[in-house]
């Protein structure tokens, strides 16, 4: 279920970054609409705050359990037999595995995935290390695992968004999952970055605001995080999912030290 805050800053940055400490959350986590640009008026009078709408995922509400009929009167016939337990559909198998143990998530993490490659026929197991902020890195390992990242990471980013939403489903702490596989993130990372950085040079150069090409919300945050000390130039996002793109924007006299 997506919900929403507005929050107001400075500039469009300071914004955002309210609306994150509120929320406890991370850049990749929102979605981010800029509502107002921020407006410095004539001679620092009558000048307006940035503000922007941060929209996040909060899970689902439990349905309500039924109340429990009251017992049936005894009955002095034999009992009918019981049927024995269908197989479980593949789904069905997924979500059961999934079950988060309380704690430690490793093991969740492992059975969900692990049930997942089976269910795709793909031979690969999921390496876990624990990060120091908490977050669990997966690696994905195995021979010829092209298919499991897909055109620029979008098959990555579903089974990483699946495992999230299974191993998160019912807990109250919800902890952050990372799936890599072949060490895509990290290369797709080091060539955003370098992206980011040629053009915030021409931005700076020229003056002009450039909008980047469409990029899904791991993108978006790595370019985000790679620009935000870079003196002159902000950025932030516009447009809808799966079409929302980085504006790299001119903002003289941001992020100097």
């Amino acid at each position: 279920m997506l919900q929403y805050i507005e929050t107001t800053g400075k500039n469009e940055e300071e914004a955002v970054q309210a609306a994150l400490r509120k929320l406890g959350l991370d850049r990749d986590e929102v979605s981010v609409e800029v509502l107002e640009r921020a407006k410095s008026g004539f001679l620092g009078i009558g000048g307006s705050p940035a503000k922007v709408k941060v929209t996040y995922e909060v899970p689902d509400e439990p349905a309500p359990q039924a109340e429990p009929e009251a017992p049936a009167p005894e009955r002095t016939e034999e009992p009918a037999p019981v049927p024995e337990k269908a197989p479980a559909a593949p789904a069905e198998e997924l979500r059961e595995a999934a079950a988060p143990a309380a704690g430690d998530r490793t093991e969740a993490i492992t059975a969900f995935l692990t049930g997942l490659m089976a269910h795709m026929g793909v031979s690969a197991a999921p390496r876990i290390s624990l990060g120091e902020d908490g977050s669990y890195k997966v690696e994905l390992v195995g021979e010829g695992l092209g298919a499991l990242i897909g055109r620029r990471g979008e098959t990555l980013d579903a089974i990483q968004q699946l495992t999230s939403y299974a191993v998160n489903r019912g807990q109250s702490k919800r902890v952050r999952i990372h799936v890599d596989a072949e060490g895509y993130r990290a290369k797709r990372e080091e060539s955003l970055e370098r992206l980011a950085r040629k053009v915030a040079g021409k931005v700076v150069k020229y003056r002009r605001n450039v909008t980047l090409e469409p990029m899904n919300a791991y993108e978006r945050h790595v370019i985000h995080t790679a620009l935000q000390d870079y003196a002159d130039v902000t950025t932030y996002s516009i447009g809808t999912e799966p079409n929302r793109r980085t504006v790299v924007a001119y903002a003289k006299g941001e992020h100097q030290n």
